[in-house]
């Protein structure tokens, strides 16, 4: 599956990132030992402009792997054509022990390199770059997380093979009958409905209160329920909103949503959510460098706008989240 067009844009991808962090890197390990924001060495004034090179390039290689999250899931929605038994990415992932690893690992990364880029803004927006020495640092913790995300990739490329049989959506998320093993058995849906719009109430206020007083606790608060609505989000979408969304009961799937004939609904539902979740989870952790030099301002804008984003694309997810719901009961589905 390597000449797959969708596997070599995906390996580039993680080759370009690996390399930009690698050469970094070297930067990091240079900038933790000889950084002097008050000396005017030689040494000094090559390390601010090869930085601001390295900083950049960066950022772009971080850029490339948050979009592979898209990638991937689009090659394994191609995959599942040649992959016995797959009807979608469902299928196409579990094909082999490496698909779901890969997905999480890039689902998280997005957050990850998500901050470590916001990091970077901020320390740009300061003359005196006060968070030079934190991001490089971060940077350093991110280079593992950034090979195991290209290693469980490629060895999930490699591992696919067109005589496996693997299991289709409507049996990993469908009604546990049989000798079916379901992901998401357990949960009934009144249940899960009650809970997320708890969880929507509550962020909804917390975000309001925060705006009028900010608190750092409140914010801290803020972000705990963010990840716990993220969580909680993703076993709703697929165990309840799914099915509205096919006009099947019984068809339960996360990735199905994002195929035309259901008009590519999902990627306006996950591009809700996932950036909200982050801007949400972001308003606390910036909080942990708003007393470095010359960033209090900066920082506090940051927050307050990361509350706004959040509210704005929670207001949109949920909007989404019950159209085909309340679609179904106005149009007598109940009946």
């Amino acid at each position: 599956m390597f000449l797959s067009p969708w596997s070599l844009a995906l390996s580039l991808c993680s080759l370009v990132a690996l390399a930009l962090g690698a050469v970094a890197g070297r930067t990091a390990v240079r900038v933790l030992r000889f950084w002097e924001p008050g000396s005017d060495s030689n040494r000094q004034i090559r390390l601010e402009n090869e930085i601001w090179l390295s900083s950049t390039l960066v950022a772009y290689g971080l850029g490339f792997q948050i979009i592979t999250l898209i990638l991937f899931v689009l090659a394994a929605d191609q995959f599942c054509q040649v992959i016995v038994g797959a009807m979608c990415a469902t299928g196409a992932l579990l094909a082999n022990p490496y698909g779901m690893p890969a997905l999480l690992v890039k689902l998280a990364g997005v957050f990850f390199y998500g901050f470590w880029i916001l990091l970077h803004q901020l320390d740009i927006r300061s003359e005196q770059y006060p968070l030079v020495r934190l991001k490089y640092l971060a940077l350093l913790f991110l280079l593992p997380l950034l090979l195991l995300d290209a290693t469980l990739q490629t060895l999930y490329i490699a591992g696919i093979k067109p005589d496996i049989i693997t299991s289709c959506c409507a049996v990993v998320f469908g009604e546990s009958t049989g000798g079916g093993t379901n992901l998401l058995s357990g949960y009934a849906q009144q249940g899960l409905l009650v809970a997320f719009l708890g969880s929507l109430a509550g962020l909804v206020a917390l975000g309001l209160w925060l705006l009028r007083r900010w608190r750092p606790w409140l914010a801290g608060l803020y972000t705990a329920g963010w990840l716990w609505f993220f969580g909680l989000s993703l076993v709703v979408i697929t165990v309840v909103i799914s099915s509205y969304v096919y006009a099947m009961p019984y068809h339960k799937c996360p990735f199905c949503l994002l195929k035309p004939e259901y008009h590519y609904f999902g990627f306006a539902l996950y591009g809700a959510l996932i950036p909200a979740t982050f801007f949400g989870a972001s308003a606390a952790l910036t909080g942990l460098v708003r007393g470095s030099s010359g960033l209090a301002e900066v920082v506090a804008r940051y927050q307050r706008l990361a509350v706004k984003l959040s509210l704005i694309l929670l207001l949109i997810f949920s909007g989404l989240s019950f159209y085909h719901y309340l679609k179904y009961l106005l149009s007598g589905g109940e009946g």
